[in-house]
């Protein structure tokens, strides 16, 4: 499970599926992670790209993408494998011509993170909001997450990693995650993109969007997340289905100016919504 000689996240991506742009801060924080073969655990408010990093990075190094997404539910024995019982006793009674009901195998089910363990290749595995499960959840990942193998008592088997995976954890800071877990783990915020940087983002995905329209958008954006009695701040990828939406529907640069068209795109809470139209002044 060596990663000598690995390969270097660029920071930024822009293929057909994925178009991705890192500060240096977040790029050289990737490499550490990848290079120390600890899982990098990324936190940030919603919206700040948290998720699509783990997408860009399985681009930029042209690997395969594993997602775990997380869930209120989930238990971590759930990432390493499942054992179908009910199926297996459905095919005892009634028969099944697919699956051997001795074979215990033929009911063992790998999650994704079985999964990347038994890749031959090295891929990319995201869990992606590691909060939303119970407090003990992560804490239960650590003998998996630390050396890379897991046990299956129905089969009586160890299953180890191949090759280590490059583990990125999402997390939008919810809950507090255990401190055993969090040591572990190569730590990472993002901060939310200035107005220069968000361009940068902005022109990476709208490549022909001119600039006076790009310069009156981002005056808006960040009028309405200078209000601080609004609940939900918008967020860059909204930002950039409004653009999207301001392109479609063919908007004037004097319309812009004196209004904030398809607010609904950009707010979405109803609360915030009043305080936008009621904040925002234009010019008469």
């Amino acid at each position: 499970m060596s990663n000598k000689g690995f390969n270097k996240f660029k920071g930024d991506v822009k293929t057909e599926n994925v178009k991705y742009l890192a500060d240096p801060q977040l790029r050289n924080i990737v490499n550490v992670s990848i290079a120390l073969a600890r899982p990098l655990l990324v936190k940030g408010e919603p919206g700040t790209g948290k998720t699509m990093l783990a997408h860009a990075i399985a681009e930029s190094l042209n690997k395969k993408l594993m997602i775990w997404n997380i869930k209120s539910t989930s238990e971590a024995i759930d990432g390493c494998y499942m054992y179908d019982t009910v199926q297996r006793l459905n095919d005892s009674r009634f028969g099944c011509d697919d699956r051997d009901v001795d074979n215990i195998h033929d009911y063992i089910t790998l999650g994704p993170l079985g999964e990347a363990f038994v890749s031959d290749e090295q891929v990319v595995l995201l869990l992606d909001e590691i909060d939303k499960a119970d407090i003990e959840f992560p804490n239960d990942l650590l003998q998996e997450l630390d050396v890379m193998e897991f046990y299956i008592k129905e089969t009586k088997e160890f299953v180890k990693a191949k090759t280590r995976p490059i583990v990125i954890i999402t997390s939008n800071n919810e809950k507090e995650l255990p401190d055993a877990f969090l040591r572990r783990c190569v730590f990472h915020w993002i901060e939310f993109p200035s107005k220069d940087f968000m361009a940068d983002i902005c022109k990476l995905h709208y490549p022909d969007l001119k600039q006076h329209l790009l310069n009156q958008c981002l005056q808006h954006f960040y009028a309405l997340r200078a209000i601080t009695k609004m609940r939900k701040m918008p967020s860059t990828s909204e930002l950039l289905d409004w653009i999207g939406v301001l392109l479609k529907s063919g908007i004037t640069m004097e319309e812009l100016k004196k209004e904030i068209p398809f607010l609904g795109v950009l707010i979405k809470k109803e609360k915030d919504f009043e305080i936008a139209l009621d904040k925002v002044k234009f010019p008469t």
